[in-house]
């Protein structure tokens, strides 16, 4: 459930800070008071898009805050944990985000940073926001077939996995086929050029590391007689100059006098002997690598050759041996499909074929899945709508399945979700045929239909809060009672939120708010405060009465709300 929500610097709210409980809340207050924007405060803190215009006047940004408290086995920790972000069951959930003037957001879940795609995943499991005009989803065909689809269960979401992994390979195949048939001319013209670099790849006989081996090769042979040179000199200065015959001399010298003080010349000799050693076996090694010295103009010109010929293939085809080897890989293969291409052509034709069926069956099993759930489901709504003050309406889920193409060459359309689509179809009167919701239904229709929606899948898709924006807007009367009924018996599930101007609908509700604007000094503020006892009673009495409250509205508010605890009760 929402524990707290702190709101600052939005639109006409300063500072809010507000505790919420658990069961059915009514927001109310006086038109223009600003009831919506706590609303669009939750949307913004569940990755609503926000804009620079929201910040109050003359604030440098606005700041919204949110306390979750959840179950363990709330959903939304799978999604917290494979996002990467830091949380703890035991723990309450804190959302935080800012809007600045500028038009900038950032939002944060624990304190750590997330996307607005983050922010919007995790507000999916949260909150589910429903207003006066949000109806339109139901209107939207591809809305209904995941309705159906998320009331069925985990039958149909399990066999819809299996479906979309064959249907997937069917997409692959069929792309294929379409660069295929789409063959032209082109294709033939790309072969002759295809064809001649491979064989020039081909011909180069390349190897991995080559170029790297060859530039070592050419440098020691373009410095051959500077090597030459310099190791003669080295060799010379040991040898020729006698510089081992002085070190062996000095040797001896010690030798001579080492009795006398062998403390300190010992280390002494010892070292001038190693020394000695040392330099007449680097004069020996200094010997045999300078006779190993070769000058071979022939062996550079042909390692020159050599890597003009590799550099020029990078130029064309990559910037290592490993790329252009990896190059001649695609090409061939693309030759391969243009001068196979009948031979693929009819492979693929094939598989298509064979995972068309296979795909096909999957989506005739998932059709069949969703004709036992349409019927529970019709039987559902149709239940939720008597208790509704809908009491003569029909409410069928129609499913048909999706075709392409006419006369002989109609072919069942395969998509994503199988093969079907689903419709919602209404009958609200008695005799008249069931039709489109959006061909029928009015609006005070439509928020019925909606929530008995939101009652049948709020244990379904588990999410704690629903918040209902003035969707009895159209409504009077007893469906104005019934509404407010459904209300407080969906808030034993979940925690309810609706902003009304109806007192049937607020009456009901276990935690009353007004939201009140006032002028402080020039500037306009919204409050929030919850209502009790007799504050409450003369909020009621203003909503039945209009602006004049007296003692008869009040005693009619305080007979409201008497008999909605008899009603709770009940």
């Amino acid at each position: 459930m929402l524990r707290e929500m702190s709101i600052r610097n939005l639109a006409v709210i300063e500072e809010v800070n507000v505790t919420f409980h658990h069961g059915f809340h009514v927001l109310t207050g006086e038109t223009g008071a600003g009831k919506s924007i706590l609303i669009d405060a939750l949307s913004l803190l569940v990755g609503g898009r926000g804009s620079a215009d929201m910040v109050r006047y003359g604030c440098d940004k606005a700041e919204m805050e949110a306390l979750f408290d959840l179950p363990s086995i709330h959903p939304v920790w799978q999604v917290l944990n494979r996002l990467g972000v830091h949380a703890v069951h035991e723990e309450m959930l804190v959302i935080r985000r800012e809007l600045s003037a500028h038009g900038k957001s950032s939002s944060r879940v624990n304190g750590q940073l997330v996307t607005m795609t983050m922010l919007r995943e995790i507000g999916e499991c949260l909150v589910n926001i429903h207003g006066q005009h949000e109806h339109q989803s139901l209107l939207r065909s591809e809305q209904h077939l995941e309705w159906l689809d998320l009331f069925a269960g985990d039958l149909l979401i399990e066999r819809k996995q299996n479906y979309r992994t064959v249907f997937s390979g069917l997409q692959q195949v069929r792309a294929s086929l379409r660069d295929l048939e789409n063959a032209t001319r082109h294709n033939v013209q790309m072969l002759d050029l295809y064809r001649f670099q491979i064989e020039e790849i081909t011909a180069a006989q390349l190897k991995v590391d080559e170029d790297e081996s060859l530039t070592e090769l050419r440098r020691k042979l373009m410095y051959a007689g500077k090597r030459m040179d310099a190791v003669s000199d080295a060799y010379d200065l040991l040898y020729g100059g006698k510089g081992l015959d002085m070190v062996s001399k000095a040797v001896a010298k010690l030798i001579d006098i080492q009795s006398y003080d062998p403390a300190k010349l010992n280390p002494l000799l010892e070292q001038l002997q190693s020394a000695f050693y040392q330099a007449e076996d680097a004069a020996f090694q200094l010997r045999d690598y300078r006779d190993g010295i070769e000058s071979d103009p022939d062996q550079l010109s042909q390692v020159e050759d050599r890597l003009d010929l590799i550099n020029g293939l990078k130029r064309k085809y990559g910037e290592t041996i490993p790329d252009i080897l990896a190059y001649l890989d695609r090409t061939m293969m693309d030759r391969d499909k243009i001068e196979n291409r009948d031979q693929l052509l009819e492979e693929l034709r094939v598989k298509e074929a064979k995972l068309y069926d296979q795909s096909l069956v999957l989506a005739q099993e998932l059709s069949q899945l969703r004709g036992h759930a349409a019927a529970k489901l019709s039987e559902a709504i149709e239940n939720e709508l008597g208790q509704l003050q809908m009491p003569s309406a029909r409410f069928r889920v129609q499913i048909d399945a999706t075709v392409s193409g006419s006369g002989d060459t109609k072919q069942i359309r395969l998509h994503t979700n199988g093969m079907d689509e689903a419709i919602f179809m209404l009958s609200t009167n008695p005799g008249e045929p069931l039709k489109q919701l959006s061909k029928i239904a009015s609006g005070g229709e439509m928020s019925r239909i909606m929530l008995a929606l939101k009652s049948i899948f709020a244990e379904i898709d588990q999410v704690p809060v629903l918040i209902f924006d003035e969707v009895d807007t159209g409504v009077s009367g007893r469906a104005a009672q019934a509404i407010a009924e459904k209300m407080s018996q969906l808030a034993l599930k979940c925690q309810v939120f609706s902003i009304t101007h109806l007192p049937q609908v607020a009456c009901m509700a276990d935690h009353h708010y007004e939201i009140r604007k006032q002028v402080i000094g020039a500037r306009t503020s919204t409050s929030v405060t919850e209502l009790l006892d007799q504050v409450r009673i003369d909020e009621l009495a203003r909503m039945l009465g209009g602006v004049e409250v007296t003692e008869k509205t009040r005693h009619h508010a305080q007979e409201m709300l008497d008999l909605a605890v008899r009603q709770k009760g009940a």
